[in-house]
């Protein structure tokens, strides 16, 4: 029979998630992975296998608990479409300024180093900002609907140039930008919801 792990799996794959998200994936190294999870290497491979398997979970637990949950709650009944979308940027400058160490966003940092090389792993950070872009547009259309959003682009259009913003903000974050910087780039997004007014 096979003995049961001595550890909380949640538990020491935020671990790894935080040891990752500090350091990359390439410069994170088996030893510093275990001594961060609180396991010897021989427990950390026959738990997760090895350090690229390691990287994909952790990914899939930052996608399904912190953007997805992030998501949900900005689409609560009591949050005005809108509001929502201001909501969401405004959260993303705030995680940016209050980051002491710039991790910027997990998804966006494995798109980034690791998308190029490895289509899997492309494929789950793609996947994760599809959520993102998806979440835009659905709030997007109810704000068409309750007449707060006037734009004459396409819901997805505009969806996909906010999601271009977030990206933005989110590797600009790893550069310790001011706040003037991120609200510059914040502001004029939000303002292209708004009706076009003839000059």
């Amino acid at each position: 029979m096979a003995r049961p792990r001595a550890f909380d799996e949640g538990e020491v794959l935020d671990a790894a998630l935080r040891c990752f998200w500090t350091r990359g994936y390439e410069a994170t190294s088996v030893r510093d992975l275990a001594s961060s999870m609180g396991l010897t290497g021989a427990s950390l491979y026959n738990a997760f296998g090895d350090k690229r398997t390691l990287y994909e979970k952790a990914l899939e637990r930052y996608a399904s608990h912190s953007m997805a949950e992030r998501i949900r709650r900005l689409e609560a009944p009591d949050i005005a479409p809108r509001d929502a979308i201001s909501s969401f940027f405004r959260e993303t400058l705030e995680r940016a300024l209050d980051d002491p160490e710039m991790k910027g966003c997990f998804v966006v940092n494995a798109a980034v180093e690791m998308g190029p090389h490895d289509p899997e792993l492309r494929a789950a950070a793609l996947a994760s900002l599809g959520e993102v872009e998806a979440f835009l547009t659905r709030r997007i259309e109810a704000g068409r609907a309750d007449g707060t959003i006037q734009n004459r682009e396409t819901a997805q259009e505009l969806a996909r140039m906010l999601l271009g913003v977030h990206l933005g903000l989110r590797v600009l974050a790893r550069l310790r930008p001011g706040r003037e910087l991120l609200e510059g780039v914040v502001k004029p997004a939000l303002a292209a919801l708004d009706p076009h007014v003839p000059g």
